[in-house]
């Protein structure tokens, strides 16, 4: 059967032309394609856009996969090069209030759910405010939980980039949080 083939096998043959083997492929990173990109986006469907348009570009590209790094990892790569093409391109954000009543109107049961939601939609929030480059460090790294040497063979840099990128989002998220955690104008003696 088609889906018990190694990736190597199913890479081969894709580049055949084979549409079970593409199919193969596509059923084995659809899921992860698209929480990288969910994660990226916050929007189910600009993520789904987005494993589209990262699937496309598997497919006509895969004859170019040399085979030097693991085939995970270019997925990866490909899906953060989606993610930062579709934000250069969209360069948009959704208001933070129309997105709150979104969920206060889902969330009306009870108002811990909706003090968890807006708590959420804040911290989604400020993670979108990020640069696209921190963005993604923090989406492969605490939702994908890739070590920092996969982070970097991801993007194409030395794992102390990534960890220099993980510092300054951690310390930009930290600033802009502080208010959630009753820290705002708070002055030690």
């Amino acid at each position: 059967m088609v889906l018990e083939r190694s990736d190597r096998e199913l890479i081969d043959a894709c580049r055949q032309g084979d549409r079970e083997a593409f199919r193969a492929l596509f059923e084995a990173y659809k899921d992860k394609v698209y929480s990288i990109a969910l994660r990226f986006s916050g929007d189910p469907a600009t993520a789904m856009d987005i494993a589209q348009d990262t699937f496309l570009k598997l497919f006509s590209s895969i004859r170019d996969f040399r085979g030097d790094s693991n085939f995970e990892t270019w997925v990866y790569r490909l899906v953060v090069n989606s993610c930062l093409d579709h934000k250069r391109k969209t360069r948009r954000l959704i208001p933070l209030v129309d997105e709150f009543l979104h969920n206060l109107r889902a969330s009306a049961d009870s108002l811990a759910e909706v003090l968890l939601a807006e708590l959420q939609t804040r911290v989604r929030a400020a993670v979108d405010r990020l640069a696209p480059d921190l963005r993604i460090a923090i989406v492969l790294r605490y939702t994908e939980g890739l070590s920092y040497d996969e982070i970097a063979e991801v993007l194409g840099c030395s794992p102390g980039t990534v960890a220099s990128r993980l510092n300054r989002a951690h310390k930009a998220l930290e600033r802009r949080l502080a208010h959630l955690a009753g820290k705002k104008g708070e002055r030690h003696a």
